[in-house]
């Protein structure tokens, strides 16, 4: 990935100063003598970028790549936003260190997709508490320790993926549905999120149960393994609910292996990438029955860490992003909204 690099001259007044600044820098505003306190004020400070560090959880799946690439592009059209990536590839420990090393350059700014909540809960705490301005994208981590979270509600898109599911079964077997849920990454807070969520849709029909439950860690290669004993196990299943498009997909071939006709199941996903392989097509081509929207939130992230670093805005705590329902009646509608 290649960024742009260029400088901008940034007015730094001592009265705008705010907690988002570098510890040494509230030091050299404070140590300003009164006397030439408006010189300062209007005085145009040296020419800087800032460096922004983002901690991907990992680029195994692909909505994490678009993730990325959004950010990428987003940065672009600020010249003074130098930002380097790091890839966790899933390892908790790899993660932490990449964090660490972001500090020892520097960062202005952190963006930051914890793999897991608890392990990185002390090392994205280390960076809030030294000062560094802290962007939470997708999952969050224990404790209030960042500046702000950006991310869609799992909780609410399990239970509208619940509630579809659980209309689904009332219509097509009505004296009972099995349930299989592809779970993600233990530990990551969307798992329990879109977990909790779809159980509370499905409550809305006694007769549809999940029938087996298995974490395949939000990734295509696993699912399929997983997905073909959980078929094994459970011949008779109806429905596959999987926390992302990509594990919902493999169930498809694993179905497709255990004898299974097209329309015999249900299969319904989350992330829904206008991508030639993300699940808006999937629907439109008939593999996925259902997926919901997951933004990325990545333009979102640039937009305020510019705010925050150059403005010196106070950020809010939590950006919702919003959610829609892709369905075969409204995809080829959603993919122009979402490719345009």
């Amino acid at each position: 990935m290649k960024h742009s690099i260029s400088f901008l001259s940034v007015v730094f007044a001592g009265a705008l100063m705010t907690g988002c600044q570098a510890p040494e820098n509230a030091a050299n505003t404070a140590a300003g003598n009164a006397s030439n306190t408006s010189a300062q004020s209007s005085a145009p400070n040296d020419k800087k970028t800032f460096l922004i560090g983002m901690s991907q959880a990992n680029k195994g799946e692909p909505w994490r790549q678009a993730m990325n690439d959004q950010i990428t592009e987003a940065a672009k059209k600020h010249p003074q936003l130098k930002v380097v990536f790091a890839d966790a590839a899933q390892n908790n420990t790899k993660q932490v260190a990449d964090v660490e090393n972001f500090l020892q350059q520097g960062i202005d700014l952190l963006i930051i997709s914890p793999n897991e909540a608890a392990p990185l809960t002390d090392v994205v705490s280390k960076a809030y508490d030294k000062g560094v301005p802290v962007i939470l994208l997708d999952r969050r981590i224990n404790g209030n320790k960042y500046t702000m979270w950006i991310g869609a509600n799992n909780t609410q898109i399990g239970e509208r993926a619940g509630k579809y599911v659980a209309n689904w079964c009332k219509t097509n077997r009505p004296n009972g549905c099995g349930v299989l849920e592809l779970r993600g990454l233990e530990g990551s807070t969307p798992a329990k999120e879109r977990g909790d969520g779809f159980r509370a849709g499905l409550k809305s029909n006694p007769k549809a149960k999940i029938i087996a439950s298995q974490n395949a860690d939000w990734l295509r290669e696993k699912a399929v393994s997983v997905s073909q004993a959980m078929f094994q196990a459970n011949p008779n299943a109806d429905v596959v609910y999987g926390h992302n498009d990509p594990m919902a997909e493999a169930a498809i071939i694993s179905a497709q292996n255990a004898g299974k006709k097209a329309g015999d199941l249900l299969f319904v996903g989350i992330d829904a990438l206008p991508t030639p392989d993300g699940g808006i097509r999937s629907v439109l081509e008939k593999r996925l029955d259902a997926t919901y929207i997951y933004p990325t939130g990545g333009q979102q992230a640039i937009d305020w860490a510019v705010k925050i670093l150059e403005k010196k805005a106070k950020a809010p705590k939590e950006v919702v992003l919003q959610t829609e329902e892709v369905t075969p009646a409204n995809a080829a509608q959603i993919l122009k909204k979402y490719s345009s």
